[in-house]
């Protein structure tokens, strides 16, 4: 009985663990055959959701994305893997890594598209947050996600409270501007 309480308590990484693979057909392409990123985002999203909704146990909402790089195109007729894992969890949301490769059918070349984090957040059937359950850190790899979902958290946090618009001071930040593409005209 100890031990099933437990269990529902914190969950493995294994346990949540989703990936999926699609054909990328030109239904979903540009004029150039490269699939749209909105649409590799919004199975993103999925994915991020299915993760998510088995580690909880409930519907899961997706409340941030936190940075999307493209680093390859995704051409029509190639394979689009996507894997979710849990990172993190707090009380009641959960950040959900992402990574998305591509593979080409024809010679098996498999190319890195990007990495993300996704935090969900946990509903229960009224619509309100829902705890989750904890992640079991047992690895270097589970480990370092998790703190560095953590540090992730921290600098959102201080990059909110120094450029608070009532708290700015421009004065601050005028080296920071130098050498970029733009023509200041601002008078203080």
């Amino acid at each position: 009985m100890i031990m099933s309480e437990k269990m529902k308590q914190y969950k493995s990484v294994e346990e949540s663990q989703v990936s999926m693979s699609l054909l990328m057909t030109p239904v979903n392409s540009n004029f150039s055959g490269k699939i749209h990123g909105g649409y590799i985002l919004g199975l993103m999203d999925q994915i991020a959701f299915l993760c998510a909704s088995k580690h909880s146990g409930n519907y899961c909402v997706t409340a941030s994305v936190n940075k999307v790089d493209f680093l390859n195109p995704v051409d029509v007729g190639q394979m689009l893997h996507l894997k979710a894992s849990v990172n993190y969890t707090g009380n009641t949301s959960m950040v959900i890594g992402l990574h998305v490769e591509t593979e080409d059918i024809r010679s098996g070349e498999i190319k890195h598209c990007n990495s993300s984090y996704f935090t969900m957040v946990a509903k229960d059937d009224d619509g309100n947050s829902a705890k989750v359950p904890g992640l079991i850190l047992s690895s270097k790899e589970t480990i370092r996600r998790f703190a560095r979902s953590v540090q992730r958290q921290h600098e959102t946090k201080v990059r909110k409270e120094n450029f608070k618009p009532s708290e700015f001071e421009v004065k601050d930040y005028m080296e920071l501007l130098e050498g970029h593409n733009l023509d200041l005209q601002f008078k203080d």
